[in-house]
């Protein structure tokens, strides 16, 4: 498997991990919902992600709901020392496979709990609210309720950090009014950069940015300069998106998703492709 280490690493709380990490959403069956198509390659997948050095899991107990987070606890459980597990919190699944709010702070506690026990742990290393909106798009509202029954939590000893998901920039400092901020997850890739000036702020403040979707999600990324990138390099189109977040900032946290060795093993390999200036010019006109 690829050495990642060239990625590089960042802080997340008081932890550093590998800026190349993995997220776990894909694991569950179809329409994140219901068991994995193949149990034994989700399993291998996770363990295969930790042998190769990744130290940073992404998860929601209600990406299944509460497969991936039982996959990981089968797969990894007890956890290697180093390994930094970030959930979030504020949505459920319904029995028709829709995805709805839980944003109430029983709602939100009651998710954090589940998290607990699906994992079998005592605490989450880190809990990101995921701010419901209009789909990938935020909603601007005041979160300071929903944030402060996180907080509560924290100061309880059952979350050890917080962050938010799908949050504004004014969400951000509301909430870093209450308790400490160590990340931001939210929807960003090449071809959609809304958060150009939230993630240098960031930087600036030390807080992590984790991009969901950094391969498009549901809609892969599609560009002819992008393949017209990739195919000078020797590399795909999603390893050349994958390293030009690397690049993007020092604070971006890459959390590519697949339930397949194969495409793992792709996802990876994009912590030490290089970029040339001339690529970056191009690709960075896309937006």
């Amino acid at each position: 498997m690829t050495d990642i280490t060239a990625a590089g690493v960042f802080t997340l709380g008081d932890r550093t991990v590998g800026r190349m990490g993995y997220g776990a959403m894909q694991l569950a069956g179809p329409g994140v919902f219901g068991p994995p198509k193949d149990h034994d390659a989700a399993i291998a997948v996770l363990r295969a992600a930790v042998a190769a050095g990744v130290d940073h899991i992404d998860t929601s107990d209600f990406y299944g709901p509460h497969v991936t987070n039982q996959l990981i606890r089968e797969a990894l459980h007890p956890y290697p020392d180093g390994l930094t597990i970030v959930t979030k919190v504020g949505g459920k699944r319904g029995p028709d496979a829709s995805w709805n709010p839980a944003q109430t702070p029983p709602e939100l506690t009651q998710a954090v709990h589940d998290n607990l026990r699906n994992l079998a742990i005592d605490a989450v290393d880190v809990v990101n609210l995921r701010v419901m909106g209009a789909g990938m798009a935020p909603s601007e509202a005041s979160i300071a309720e929903r944030f402060g029954a996180l907080a509560e939590l924290r100061r309880q000893g059952l979350i050890r950090h917080l962050g938010l998901s799908n949050a504004t920039a004014a969400q951000v400092e509301e909430a870093r009014t209450i308790a400490p901020v160590v990340c931001v997850q939210n929807y960003y890739n090449l071809a959609h950069r809304d958060d150009d000036a939230l993630i240098d702020d960031l930087a600036a403040k030390g807080i992590a940015y984790v991009p969901f979707f950094p391969l498009g999600g549901f809609s892969p990324l599609q560009s002819s300069t992008l393949t017209e990138v990739a195919t000078r390099l020797g590399a795909t189109p999603l390893q050349v998106a994958l390293a030009w977040l690397l690049r993007r900032a020092p604070n971006i946290l890459l959390i590519p998703g697949t339930s397949s060795l194969a495409h793992l093993r792709e996802n990876l390999a994009a912590a030490k492709l290089t970029l040339p200036d001339d690529a970056l010019a191009e690709l960075g006109a896309i937006a």
